[in-house]
């Protein structure tokens, strides 16, 4: 006698303890990227699904990584037609005006940061004495289109990391210690805001580097991932097409 309840696996979709292709796992990789970009998921829940999309072994562990997240093709949920401020990434929006988040800091013996989302003050003075501190402006907002940061390092260390696109002038001097003038990377971006440093080191250092942002390395990353897949698909399509001409 026959079972007639028993599921049909061949027509009832995926099974959750079903083995994952690779295949499988490359496209639920793509909704994760495309939620990336939209703004759906954060760098830091990206990178925790990715790597466990790409781990994943069946179809019962791939699925909850795409369930709060549409589909591609998928129609957009309904939009508020009331307009809102917003930062869509460009200098012009992070211009913002106002006094900033901090005007200075001081490290003795000690150290200091100012990093992530803050906003950078028309002038910020810091000084350290046998500590170090860094001022990260990869993704701060600026009081003005001009900003100037006044270092003073007497045997200790400071570090100024600016993005790439933005015009930055060293004025600082160095004095049996170093202060680093940063080498031009040619025209700054149009509405980029302009980065004075100025000071002086003794018996110290100032250094000033360009970086990405974590975000943008990782999206770098995954864009020459994705190439080095497109031409690999390309080269296994063109030796498919060889072999069937044969």
């Amino acid at each position: 006698m026959t079972d007639d309840a028993a599921p049909d696996r061949r027509s009832s979709g995926p099974v959750p303890d079903l083995r994952a292709s690779d295949a499988d796992r490359e496209r639920v990789a793509e909704i994760l990227r495309d939620g990336l970009a939209e703004g759906r998921l954060d760098m830091a829940e990206f990178e925790e699904r990715l790597e466990s999309a790409y781990q994943a072994r069946t179809y019962g562990e791939l699925a909850p990584l795409t369930r709060d997240l549409p589909a591609p093709g998928a129609p957009a949920p309904p939009v508020s037609f009331i307009k809102r401020p917003v930062d869509d990434g460009s200098w012009a929006s992070r211009i913002v005006g106002g006094e900033g988040t901090s005007t200075g800091a001081v490290a003795v013996l000690s150290g200091f940061q100012r990093k992530g989302r803050w906003t950078m003050p028309k002038k910020f003075t810091c000084f350290a004495f046998m500590g170090g501190g860094e001022i990260d402006l990869r993704e701060a907002y600026f009081a003005d289109r001009e900003v100037e940061i006044n270092c003073v390092a007497v045997m200790g260390g400071l570090e100024v990391i600016v993005p790439p696109g933005v015009e930055v002038v060293v004025r600082g001097i160095g004095v049996m210690g170093g202060f680093e003038h940063l080498d031009p990377e040619g025209p700054a971006d149009p509405g980029a805001p302009r980065v004075i440093i100025t000071g002086f080191a003794f018996w110290g250092g100032v250094g000033v580097e360009r970086k990405l942002t974590r975000a943008e390395r990782q999206r770098l990353k995954e864009l020459r991932r994705q190439d080095r897949l497109d031409r690999r698909e390309a080269r296994h399509e063109l030796r498919r097409g060889r072999r069937d001409r044969h």
